[in-house]
């Protein structure tokens, strides 16, 4: 696990401060960051304040609030590097999400040994997840969204910690047989208001968040409602929707609230920020704000040349273009590739290995037939996951969105697909005339098919890192042409 770790380090932090170019909405987050840190709230940039930051003056920001449309603590985790050693090197802008990409590596690896129950394939979701280019370059750009990605599987991992320790507490109370079947499992579980809080801090990042802990705290009521059923627990839908639900509502709701408005406490106790003072107290300020915020986001028709349907992020039609120019070709390459036309150019491109995206999504769809043909609890966990971070979005297809919103159910494509390879790794072929006789087919093709991953993330690699190129390299790469570009 921790040779898998420091490879998805180093394909993270490695040249982490390169480009030294506010990337893409870097515009937006590094700086409301900068001034977060040093006004307690997001203050206004002048319309040129860009390169006046890159180049390292970076105070140019106004007292005067700014309407920002996505909660802070997402950007207060990118504004802690950048106080703690400068926001005038780029790197620090960047390192709070190059960490938390590589601690979801880690995360994706416990989680998927609880749910096989194999350190192997633990590790091999872990290392897909690690090479990825998607997750990679997510990791290596100060946006909000590989942020949002670590705490649903953090919070995710909380929940299969707690449905394991109540699980065993169900069981104890059906073999005791005791007037305590009728009572709520509340003590105990402080997994569960973990799980909570840290789907607090998925919301307190980016409001998508809310999807997470709807779907997240729905599970949990109906899994036990039904675990009630299948242990014979007398009047097991009352004592499970009923008080149960209540009970655990009443365990995560709290927190997770509390963990939400904690993220406002800069705006709250200072008065510059944006509506901080319109009416008698905070709370009515913030839920103002909060109105407003909502405007906003439900009515986002703008064009923009990378955003994308949520209907082709599965097999990632549209992804976006963190960063380009045109760069003279280093002294190595003068000479043969002085014919080449366009000359060189830098990339850093959010494209995920196409072999593993295309794989997940033939994962995802077998993994859901299989599930509502077998309900398989392994299955539907993992579902879960996709369908919390991808199906409401389906809502939203006149919005204007992108492709790597996807991140933040990405870690649950991986889950399926290493799922699928572990069933027909296993999966025994027997002989028609010797039924006693059986080899494994898959291997061979699930060998090839990983090396094939393993050389498709080693060609995309000049793109995640943004080497200069030939332009006639990095077109190379547009495999869905002008849909790529």
């Amino acid at each position: 696990m921790w040779l898998i770790t420091l490879l998805a380090g180093f394909l993270r932090f490695w040249d982490l401060g390169y480009p030294h170019k506010l990337v893409f909405d870097e515009t937006y987050y590094v700086k409301d960051a900068w001034s977060l840190w040093n006004l307690g709230y997001e203050g206004t940039w002048l319309p040129d304040a860009n390169p006046q930051f890159e180049a390292g003056h970076t105070d140019v920001f106004q007292s005067a609030g700014s309407f920002v449309v996505h909660p802070p603590l997402g950007k207060w985790l990118i504004a802690i590097p950048m106080a703690l050693w400068g926001p005038q090197n780029s790197w620090t802008w960047r390192f709070t999400t190059a960490l938390l990409g590589t601690l979801a590596v880690v995360l994706l690896i416990l989680v998927a040994k609880k749910l096989t129950g194999s350190q192997s394939f633990a590790i091999l979701a872990g290392f897909l997840m690690a090479i990825d280019g998607h997750a990679i370059v997510l990791s290596r750009v100060a946006l909000l969204d590989g942020i949002v990605m670590f705490f649903v599987l953090l919070a995710f991992y909380f929940l299969l910690l707690d449905r394991e320790r109540t699980r065993l507490k169900y069981l104890r109370m059906a073999l005791n047989k005791s007037g305590d079947q009728a009572l709520p499992v509340i003590f105990g579980r402080p997994w569960l208001i973990a799980c909570g809080a840290a789907l607090g801090a998925v919301t307190a990042t980016k409001w998508s968040g809310l999807y997470f802990a709807v779907f997240f705290g729905v599970y949990v009521v109906v899994s036990e409602a039904l675990l009630r059923r299948r242990l014979g627990m007398p009047n097991w839908a009352f004592n499970g929707f009923v008080r149960q639900g209540i009970a655990d509502l009443v365990l995560m709701v709290p927190v997770y609230l509390g963990v939400y408005l904690a993220s406002w406490t800069g705006w709250i106790v200072t008065t510059g920020g944006w509506g901080r003072k319109l009416h008698n107290n905070w709370w009515n300020d913030l839920l103002a704000f909060e109105k407003q915020v909502y405007d906003f986001h439900v009515n986002l028709r703008v064009p923009h040349s990378y955003a994308s349907n949520p209907f082709t992020w599965l097999y990632e039609q549209r992804p976006v273009a963190m960063f380009y120019q045109a760069a003279p070709c280093p002294a190595w390459m003068h000479g043969w590739l002085d014919k080449l036309p366009n000359g060189c150019n830098t990339a850093i491109d959010a494209i995920g290995n196409p072999f593993i995206w295309w794989g997940a999504l033939v994962a995802m769809l077998y993994l859901t037939y299989h599930y509502l043909r077998f309900r398989n609890r392994t299955e539907g966990l993992i579902l879960l996951g996709i369908a919390a971070g991808y199906l409401p979005w389906l809502l939203y297809t006149q919005r204007t969105v992108f492709q790597f919103y996807a991140i933040a159910f990405f870690p649950f494509s991986v889950l399926a697909l290493t799922y699928v390879i572990r069933s027909l790794w296993y999966r025994p072929h027997h002989s028609k005339r010797n039924p006693g006789r059986y080899w494994y087919t898959w291997r061979p093709y699930i060998f090839v098919y990983l090396v094939a991953v393993v050389a498709i993330s080693v060609f995309f690699l000049s793109l995640w890192w943004g080497f200069v190129t030939p332009y006639a390299f990095w077109a190379a790469h547009m495999w869905l042409g002008y849909l790529w570009i």
